[in-house]
This record gives C-alpha cells, sequence and structure tokens, in this order.
C-alpha cells in the first residue's frame, strides 16, 4: 500500500478561478478544479470536510478582508488561494496594493493550516495576455517571495504552455473550460504528492486553424456576450459576484454530486 499525504479538510479561497465558472453542472451550478480536486481527496478520507469560499469578480483586498479571516478560522489541514488576477486586469491597477494585500492574505492563512497552496494562474494565448503579461509575472514573482517566506507550495499553471490553448478556454476567454478545470485540479493533485493520474501538461491534439471568417464571427460573439457586459462592470463599478454568497460557506462533510 502507497503512503499519500493526508488531508482531512480544506478551504478553497479566491475569486471565479476558484469557484469554478464555466465548468456548469447538469443543475446549472459551477463545479471547477477544487470541487474536484475535493473529490478525490474525499475518495481517500472518510468525513472528509470541504469549504469553497471563492466568489467571482472578487478583488485581492476582498479576498483578504472577506475570505481569509474566516477560512483561517477553519483551521483547514489545506487552504488554497489564488487571487490578484482580477486586480491585474483593471486599469490604474496599483501593484504595490495588490502586493501589500496578497501578503496580508498569505500572513492570515499560513499559520492557520498545515499546507497552504498558492498558484500561478493559468493565461489564454492572445493579445489580452500579452498587454497584461507584465502586470501578471509581477504578481507571481511577489508569490514566489511569499511561499519561500511561509513554506507553501506553488503550483506554477502559467509555466505550461498547454494551459495556454484556446480550446482549454470558454467563450468569454476569461474562464476555463471543463478540461481546463481538470487539468489544474491534476495539477494540484500532483503538487500535494499524490501520484499523476494524467499529464496535465500534455499538450492538446493538432487542430486546423479557424478560417478569417470564423475567427472574426467568434470575436463578434464574444465582444457582444463577454466583453460589453465586462467592460460595462469596469465602468460603472459594478462586479459579477456583488451580493453572491459562496457556495460552500461552512466546513462540511463533502459528498460529491453525481456526474
Amino acid at each position: 500500500m502507497q503512503n499519500h499525504p493526508h488531508y482531512t479538510s480544506f478551504v478553497a479561497v479566491g475569486d471565479s478561478f476558484t469557484e469554478g465558472m464555466s465548468d456548469l453542472l447538469p443543475d446549472g451550478s459551477h463545479r471547477g478544479w477544487a470541487d474536484l480536486l475535493a473529490s478525490r481527496l474525499a475518495a481517500l478520507t472518510p468525513g472528509f470536510r470541504y469549504a469553497n469560499l471563492a466568489v467571482r469578480g472578487k478583488l485581492i483586498g476582498q479576498i483578504a478582508a472577506d475570505q481569509a479571516p474566516p477560512a483561517a478560522a477553519m483551521r483547514a489541514d489545506l487552504v488554497t488561494l489564488v487571487g490578484g488576477l482580477n486586480d491585474t486586469l483593471r486599469p490604474g491597477c496599483d501593484m504595490g496594493r495588490v502586493r501589500a494585500r496578497l501578503e496580508e492574505a498569505v500572513e492570515i492563512l499560513a499559520p492557520s493550516c498545515r499546507r497552504l497552496v498558492l498558484m500561478h494562474s493559468p493565461g489564454r494565448t492572445g493579445p489580452v495576455m500579452e498587454r497584461f503579461r507584465p502586470r501578471m509575472e509581477e504578481l507571481f514573482a511577489h508569490i514566489d517571495v511569499l511561499a519561500a517566506r511561509h513554506g507553501a507550495l506553488v503550483i506554477d499553471l502559467y509555466g505550461s504552455g498547454a494551459l495556454g490553448d484556446p480550446r482549454l478556454w470558454d467563450a468569454d476567454r476569461l474562464h476555463l473550460a471543463p478540461e481546463g478545470h481538470r487539468r489544474v485540479a491534476e495539477a494540484v493533485w500532483q503538487g500535494l504528492g499524490f501520484p499523476a493520474e494524467a499529464d496535465w501538461r500534455a499538450p492538446l491534439p493538432p487542430s486546423l486553424p479557424p478560417g478569417w471568417t470564423a475567427r472574426r464571427a467568434d470575436d463578434l460573439r464574444f465582444a457582444r456576450r463577454h466583453l460589453g457586459p465586462w467592460i460595462g462592470r469596469r465602468l460603472t463599478g459594478r462586479s459579477s459576484g456583488d451580493g453572491r454568497a459562496a457556495k460552500r460557506a461552512e466546513l462540511l462533510p463533502y459528498h460529491p454530486p453525481g456526474p
């Protein structure tokens, strides 16, 4: 019998990436990589408990103020913190403030758990990614500094070329599609020391690129359905997560939903 790490509880903290956006279940709820990871861990440990405090659209200051303290109070074995990327996508982003609030969240969470996991978030290949790449890499460099200081584990999703493949992203170009979430769950699983069940870094099979007409039609659909509303929220100071509660606000026994 192999010896595996033992985790009896897991709390996930963050934004839409951790909430599981664009990985829809039949009932219309979102699953995502954190739920997938919780399902694997629950299969190993009877009575395993899981909470997911992540809410779409949240900035790192909101995560530090509203999610980190209750997550720390749960005293879970495992905590994941992914945040700050929403800040880097906003005009006039103050990276000094982002770094400070991320550090605040880490300092709250690190002493409360046995294993804190941080991540370099993946980025979809394309011109938008190139525009924000310097801010993202500044954020990731600070994550590495904090991880070294507090003994946290860093999962480098950004460094995987495979996760940049547009086919692993939803039509909104902001959130991973189900296969992308599956790969993130596998990456964290392996990072925690469990044996690999798949190669999450494997590139997708080659495919013929869409023609010019198909690309333009896709760009128009994206602008109408996703980019326009996103810009509207930025201009009015609104967020997709306003008034939305966490999907699993309490650390309770986890029973994964059916397929």
